[in-house]
């Protein structure tokens, strides 16, 4: 029954993050400490987004209100790789590969009737990045464990706009920490583990439009509650919650911000709300090879805008995973269904400016430029672990 648990739910944590955040690509999951002795696993996966809205206003004669985004989000990938070791009764340590951030947006360009091109068509942005995390597990009596380790993060992006401006930073690579406590009893099936992980700042050089400026962005600090329990034979509840404070992110170059037409100095992307991830499954074993689990995620909407770089607003989902092992290995493969929350996106102040619209009491509104509804996302996943 432990084993459903530990594949099952970091299957799912991986699928949740599909859109979390608009950029997260990786839970951060401790649950590798978990595994019985020395282990190995490899992860691979996909996600496939759909995301279109509406443009909203005109904005001059070729791109008139009415006009469709068509699809923005690119399809990408994601993987992960993970050692753990047992260094006899006490201690535990794991070494995890895997991408924690990455974004992938692509407007579509010229493609509609005259008149009604989207006004971001031709846009992109792309966001990379590589982290390394060693982690240590001391187990003290009574069942429960402290965790602690290092984060290493390396990130890089590009962004070019519908209006001629460019930026490609510099590859930044920085550090932070993780801190964790843990519970479990094994009879049951039962464990909850608490971690915490630091926030990492990147301090990046950037080729903007060939003037070379200086920005800093903030990997923010994230909090993630995980568990499981046996509720009845060969059967296992199981979920997460995860707050991330991503009110603390924000892509903000200097010659953008400070750009005169940028009355309000946005930055290129930023988040007004933090977010809050659950996650809640059951799983089940059928027998000695096969077992089974299925999985709800849950993130609520936000008030106000989305940014047109990323337009999306929460998500609900619904997933399964299913396990096949023979001998020390063990094969895991999961799908989830995204529903993508509704999103309204901002009319860029420099935009507005031009058009009028811009509220100058204070609120830094300048109206709403497009609305992207009934959009929806697929997530595949496949893990090989092995016990040795």
């Amino acid at each position: 029954m432990k084993k459903i648990g530990i594949s099952a739910l970091g299957l799912m944590l991986g699928a949740t993050t599909a859109l979390a955040g608009g950029i997260e690509r990786s839970p951060q999951s401790v649950a590798i400490l978990f595994e019985k002795g020395n282990y190995a696993e490899f992860s691979i996966g996909r996600v496939a987004p759909k995301v279109s809205g509406t443009q909203q206003i005109s904005a001059g004669a070729m791109s008139l209100a009415g006009s469709k985004s068509g699809d923005m989000a690119d399809d990408y990938n994601t993987y992960g790789l993970g050692l753990k070791m047992s260094l006899g009764e006490q201690f535990d340590v794991a070494l995890i590969m895997d991408e924690p951030v990455g974004a992938d947006v692509n407007y579509p360009a010229g493609t509609s009737p005259v008149g009604l091109n989207y006004l971001y068509g031709g846009s992109t942005a792309d966001i990379n990045s590589v982290g390394t995390t060693a982690l240590v597990r001391y187990r003290l009596p009574n069942n429960f464990s402290l965790i602690g380790g290092v984060r290493q993060i390396r990130t890089s992006g590009k962004v070019a706009l519908f209006n001629g401006y460019n930026m490609r930073s510099s590859t930044e690579t920085d550090y932070g920490y993780v801190l964790g406590v843990a519970w479990e009893k094994p009879e049951i099936a039962a464990r909850v583990a608490l971690t915490y992980n630091s926030a990492v700042t990147h301090d990046f050089t950037a080729n903007e439009n060939g003037v070379t400026t200086t920005f800093e962005t903030e990997i923010p600090q994230s909090v993630l509650l995980e568990g499981q329990t046996g509720i009845a034979a060969n059967t296992l509840l199981f979920g997460s919650v995860r707050w991330v404070d991503w009110s603390a992110f924000e892509i903000a170059p200097t010659l953008y911000v400070n750009n005169p037409s940028n009355v309000y100095n946005e930055g290129l992307v930023s988040y007004s709300d933090d977010v809050v991830t659950y996650t809640l499954g059951v799983g089940r074993k059928f027998n000695d090879v096969w077992s089974g689990a299925v999985f709800a995620s849950y993130e609520a909407s936000h008030d106000g805008y989305s940014g047109n770089l990323g337009p999306t607003n929460g998500s609900t989902a619904l997933g399964a995973a299913v396990s096949y092992t023979r001998n020390n290995m063990k094969i895991t493969a999961g799908l989830r269904y995204v529903l993508i929350g509704d999103a309204e996106t901002e009319i860029p102040s420099s935009l507005g400016n031009l058009l009028g619209t811009c509220n100058t009491s204070g609120d830094d509104d300048c109206g709403t430029f497009g609305k992207f509804t009934d959009n929806h996302a697929v997530a595949w996943g496949i893990r090989v672990g092995y016990s040795f």
